[in-house]
């Protein structure tokens, strides 16, 4: 730990408790300002010097609170919006207990203004003051370099580049690499760190031996350097230790979307697919005129074949947005020549040349109505009928296509394990713009972290992933 880490973690929890007084200080005297009168109660008769004995006594309260919740790191390289989820979370969570508490000794005060104002002062301020205590540490550390973090990276391949040329370039996240090595011997790491000193080493080579990482472990933990290493597919899932006839054993877990993780989802995907359904049924009213509007020939919905949980065919539904004798189906007449033409669009315009998946760019076969509708996915709009039916989620993995399904290889078919998704976790993290398998890993990460407030905050990050343009959809 760094004694600048040392110095900003412990004069954290004296400010924590100073923003929180202030904040109660501050709701008891907004509550008597005249532009309040409407909206507070005549039946308030503490002095503020008891206000602020009460103040005093409950604030520690809140402030075990932050600590239970590990808001007193005191490492330069956490995340500040987390911390501030943190706090959010902390102070309701002791408003909650408080409030429950003034229920049961009404002798204390019971003035619902003071308690709902101070709630959000109390936020407000000890996010603010923690932001700012943040920056002056931030501000020594990338003009300073007080408190940097040094690493020595170990593995040569892909992800340990792209690790290293993030940590070079974002200084302040806290780290600077000293060097980057091949091997884990530990005489060649004791020689590194002789000259340009370790403070923490990040493995990412699964060739690494057994035996090479535990003689490198038990060096880490002999001089107090921090250990990190990337696992492999297998040890990043979610497991339980049981025991098994007398010895432990250990059960791989594929997704918390079992039992009754499978029916809250459900139950989100009936409720939010409504509510979204009625909210946006005018959009949609209005899409499906321009599209008859403007080719007539044929339906406004088209329905594409795709495959979905554990294999099963289905069809999407999605507003029709290139003119009906391109469409893929069996329905047009034209099929032959449809296909020939996106066989010649693919071969000449695919953006993801060598992946599963394929965006043709610049599309001709487009509508006008159809490019606008499908530049911000709002010819995806009828799908909310499919996740009604229960075809689909509101969140999951992309609908892919049996054609492109084929040349999964098998591993990939870890995401036809659950329905597939209107959005997900790929569509907020860079929509079709992605690699396919950057596609993949994000989604095994959702199948195997997920929660219901995951899938909440993926469709709200949705809203403002449609305003971002994508490069291949022009």
């Amino acid at each position: 730990m760094k004694r600048s880490e040392i110095f900003f973690g412990s004069i954290q929890v004296p400010v924590d408790f100073a923003m929180i007084i202030c904040a109660a200080s501050t709701a008891y005297f907004l509550r008597g300002l005249s532009f309040f009168e409407g909206y507070v109660s005549r039946v308030f008769n503490i002095t503020f010097t008891d206000y602020l004995y009460f103040t005093l006594e409950v604030t520690p309260f809140f402030i075990l609170i932050l600590a239970i919740e590990g808001l007193y790191r005191m490492r330069v390289t956490r995340r500040f919006w987390q911390e501030a989820y943190g706090v959010a979370k902390s102070i309701t969570l002791g408003l909650v207990i408080l409030i429950v508490a003034v229920f049961l000794n009404r002798e204390w005060f019971s003035s619902r203004f003071v308690i709902i104002i101070g709630w959000f002062l109390a936020i407000l301020f000890v996010v603010s003051a923690r932001y700012i205590i943040q920056r002056i540490q931030k501000w020594f550390l990338v003009n300073k370099g007080i408190g940097i973090h040094r690493v020595l990276l170990v593995g040569q391949n892909e992800r340990m580049e792209k690790i290293k040329t993030f940590l070079q370039t974002k200084k302040e996240f806290g780290y600077r690499v000293v060097d980057h090595i091949t091997d884990a011997s530990v005489s060649h790491i004791k020689d590194i760190r002789k000259m340009k000193g370790i403070d923490e080493i990040i493995i990412g080579d699964t060739s690494i031996t057994d035996d090479e990482q535990a003689k490198l472990f038990d060096y880490c933990q002999i001089n107090n350097i921090l250990y990190r290493y990337f696992p492999t597919v297998l040890q990043t899932t979610n497991f339980s230790m049981q025991i098994f006839h007398g010895e432990p054993i250990i059960e791989f877990q594929h997704t918390p979307l079992d039992g009754w993780g499978r029916v809250l989802k459900r139950i989100y995907d009936v409720i939010a697919g409504s509510i979204l359904t009625i909210l946006f049924s005018p959009v949609m009213a209005i899409i499906a005129l321009l599209i008859k509007w403007e080719d007539p020939e044929g339906p406004i919905i088209y329905k594409n074949e795709r495959i979905g949980e554990n294999g099963k065919k289905f069809f999407v539904y999605k507003f029709r947005y290139m003119l009906w004798k391109y469409c893929i189906t069996s329905e047009n007449k034209h099929l032959d020549e449809a296909m020939a033409y996106e066989k010649k669009l693919i071969e000449e315009r695919n953006t993801r040349v060598g992946g599963v998946l394929y965006k043709i760019k610049d599309d001709p076969r487009k509508m006008h109505v159809g490019a606008f509708i499908e530049r911000f996915s709002l010819d995806e709009l009828p799908q909310f009928f499919n996740v009604l039916e229960g075809s689909m989620s509101l969140v999951g993995p992309r609908p892919h296509q049996e054609r492109e399904v084929a040349r999964y290889s098998e591993y990939h078919r870890r995401l036809l394990t659950i329905k597939p998704g209107v959005t997900g976790m790929a569509q907020v993290s860079g929509r079709s713009d992605l690699a396919f398998e950057d596609e993949f890993h994000l989604d095994v990460f959702y199948i195997e972290n997920w929660s219901l407030w995951l899938d909440i905050l993926v469709c709200f990050k949705t809203a403002g992933a449609l305003l971002r343009r994508r490069k291949n959809s022009k």
